[in-house]
């Protein structure tokens, strides 16, 4: 839904694909609208619900010939099981998708500390999968919350990526400080944030939408592998 985070998902995509040429990677159709209604406003402070707009856009991808969903929006899942049951298309779930990248780290994790919107927190997508998993779940204090991931995901939408890294290096560095093993980029206007330049806190993070684009690869290859 945030165009940034969309282009940022469809670079990582073609990055995630082991192609030598153009055929060799995956066909994407993009629907692409900003104008949906805010997904966090709609969870936390009861405001128009984003569902029919997503919805109308997965009936148009359907129509176009789309055969499986990727939304760039870790928020969007809140209504993963409306939009998997009345669109008629999988879609592949960007915290299930980032939960598999956590586990397949080289290293040990027990503690995963989550950047992510107030509605994405407030409504579990990632604290239940974590710890089905195993993984304690760090967030950030409220005060952290409302003066650094907040105004990170503002800077990125206004399209102030060096503000944007700043506040959200910061916020990745007091997760790690309070003992997380890993910082999960839960909402997909951060991890351009934190990629716009070189930081202590990079080797850290994993990037929810590359787990996502890695699973749509992962898809992509099982079916052209079975063809």
């Amino acid at each position: 839904m945030g165009p940034l985070a969309t282009v940022d998902f469809l670079r990582k995509l073609m990055e995630e694909t082991p192609a030598t040429r153009d055929a060799d990677h995956v066909p994407v159709i993009v629907y692409s609208v900003p104008q949906i209604p805010d997904r966090p406003a709609a969870i936390l402070a009861g405001g128009a619900s984003p569902l029919p707009a997503m919805l109308e856009g997965i009936r148009t991808l359907k129509a176009a010939g789309a055969v499986r969903i990727a939304i760039p929006c870790n928020t969007a899942h809140y209504w993963y099981d409306d939009l998997a049951r009345e669109g008629g298309v999988p879609i592949v779930h960007i915290a299930d998708a980032a939960c598999e990248a956590l586990a397949a780290l080289p290293r040990p994790i027990r503690q995963v500390g989550l950047i992510a919107t107030r509605g994405t927190i407030a409504a579990g997508l990632f604290q239940q999968r974590l710890a089905a998993r195993g993984f304690e779940c760090l967030l950030n204090t409220e005060n952290d919350q409302a003066r650094l991931v907040l105004p990170a995901i503002e800077a990125v939408k206004r399209g102030d990526l060096p503000a944007a890294h700043v506040l959200a290096v910061r916020a990745a560095r007091s997760l790690l400080t309070a003992g997380a093993d890993a910082v999960l980029l839960a909402c997909t206007e951060i991890p351009p944030a934190i990629e716009h330049a070189p930081s202590d806190v990079g080797p850290a993070c994993v990037d929810a939408t590359r787990a996502l684009a890695r699973a749509c690869v992962a898809w992509w290859k099982s079916t052209t592998a079975s063809a």
